[in-house]
């Protein structure tokens, strides 16, 4: 994207009304606020409405963002709100049992292995607590630093390393590596 605006333009363009300025920045970003609510919600359907609904609180808060964080911080910040108030909602939705499935289902072909390690750690994660899942995907995969996931979050940074860390655990033993230390900490930034 050559000569592409940064984001500040961009930014400002949008404060001011210009609707392809926002249609721009929007763009830029989707990719990484959908990661961020597919990591949080585990799952497509659930990411799809909490990336739908970041983006409406986008466009609607733009005009309050002051540049104090970086953009990507703030929407981060945006996106990790929508993606929890779609997991309270999902919460009180009537989960699908699996005999709530068709018997006449034709398995699927098998998946490679990337993908299947990509599903593992999606369904590990969907094991932890929101509280460490959402440290630990801003922190791992969003690769916040922790002061930026503390300011996020408005916690402490050590609650936030605690959560991590916590979090790191809890994974690994989803995925079959138990934690060898009664303690492993997180690396100072």
């Amino acid at each position: 994207m050559a000569g592409a605006p940064d984001d500040g333009v961009l930014i400002a363009a949008a404060q001011s009304g210009d609707p392809g300025a926002l249609d721009t920045l929007l763009r830029r970003h989707y990719d990484r606020i959908w990661a961020l609510c597919r990591r949080l919600a585990g799952n497509n359907a659930d990411a799809e409405d909490a990336t739908q609904e970041a983006l409406i609180a986008v466009t609607r808060g733009l005009h309050s963002f002051d540049g104090r964080a970086a953009f990507t911080t703030w929407s981060y910040r945006v996106a990790t709100n929508a993606c929890l108030d779609e997991l309270r909602r999902r919460a009180r939705r009537p989960a699908l049992h699996a005999g709530d499935v068709s018997p006449d289902a034709v398995d699927p072909a098998p998946l490679p292995d990337h993908v299947v390690d990509r599903l593992d750690v999606d369904e590990a994660l969907a094991q932890l607590p929101d509280d460490f899942r959402v440290a630990v995907v801003l922190r791992d995969l969003c690769d916040l630093e922790y002061g930026d996931i503390a300011e996020l979050l408005g916690l402490p940074p050590g609650t936030v390393r605690s959560r991590i860390s916590r979090g790191r655990a809890q994974l690994a033993r989803h995925l079959g590596n138990p934690d060898r230390s009664p303690e492993r900490p997180t690396p100072q930034p």
